[in-house]
C-alpha cells in the first residue's frame, strides 16, 4: 500500500485497547495523521471497528449512524457502578435465579424503539465536562444523565446458564449495552452487570472481513 492511499479499513480491535490507541497504531503503520474511526468501542470491549485513513475520512461520517450487532455475555446475580466488569461491583443477589422462560419473557420488553439512560460512568458531556469526570468526582449524576430513545431490532438469548447469560444484539448507533444489561438484570429482579462485548456488524460491514492489528 501507498502511503497516499484513501483506504476504508476493518479492523478486529483487542480488548484492554482504546479505540483511539487503534487510531494512533494505524496513524504509525501509514505515516499519516489523517486516520479516524466511525464509532468508538469501550476498552474491554473487542470487535469491528471501522478506520478511514487519507481523505477517506469524510466517508466516516455516512458510518457513524449504521445499526450495529453485538455478541454479549452479562453476569446476573451482581451489579457494577459502570454497569461492566470494569467498575466496582456494588450488589450481589443470589435470592432470585431467573429460568430461562423468565428471562426470555424479559427480553420481550427490551426489544422495539425503547428509552435508554446514559450510564453515569459514560464520556456524554454535560456543561463542557464528561458524565464520568463528574462521578469519579464523587457528585450526584443521576439527575444528569441524559435520556434518548434508541431501536433494539434484535435481541436473543445466544446461551444461558446462571449466572452467565449471552446474548445477540442489533440496535440502531448510540445504544449502550452495558446499560441494556443492567437493565434487565434489574427487570429480572437479579442485578446484572456487562462481562464481555464483541461488535461483529456496522451495517453491511462484518468482523469477519476485519483484520488484527498485526496484520496490516
Amino acid at each position: 500500500m501507498t502511503l497516499e492511499q484513501d483506504i476504508i479499513l476493518l479492523v478486529n480491535k483487542p480488548a484492554n485497547m482504546t479505540s483511539h490507541d487503534v487510531v494512533n497504531i494505524i496513524r504509525k503503520k501509514f505515516n499519516t495523521r489523517r486516520v479516524g474511526h466511525s464509532g468508538t468501542l469501550d476498552p474491554f470491549a473487542t470487535g469491528l471497528l471501522i478506520i478511514g485513513i487519507n481523505k477517506a475520512t469524510k466517508k466516516l461520517t455516512n458510518l457513524v449512524g449504521l445499526n450495529k450487532t453485538y455478541e454479549a455475555t452479562a453476569i446476573l446475580g451482581a451489579t457494577s457502578d459502570t454497569y461492566d466488569l470494569t467498575g466496582k461491583i456494588i450488589s450481589y443477589s443470589a435470592l432470585h435465579i431467573p429460568h430461562q422462560e423468565e428471562v426470555e419473557e424479559v427480553l420481550k420488553k427490551f426489544r422495539g424503539v425503547i428509552e435508554q439512560k446514559a450510564p453515569a460512568y459514560s464520556a456524554k458531556k454535560i456543561n463542557g465536562k464528561k458524565l464520568y469526570t463528574l462521578a469519579r468526582a464523587g457528585k450526584n449524576v443521576e439527575h444528569l444523565r441524559p435520556i434518548k430513545k434508541v431501536n433494539i431490532i434484535e435481541l436473543v438469548i445466544t446461551n444461558y446458564n446462571f449466572p452467565v447469560l449471552k446474548f445477540r444484539v442489533t440496535c440502531s448507533s448510540g445504544t449502550y449495552i452495558r446499560s441494556l444489561a443492567n437493565d434487565i438484570g434489574k427487570e429480572l429482579g437479579c442485578g446484572a452487570y456487562l462481562s464481555e462485548l464483541k461488535r461483529t456488524h456496522i451495517g453491511k460491514y462484518e468482523l469477519k472481513d476485519a483484520k488484527h492489528l498485526n496484520e496490516i
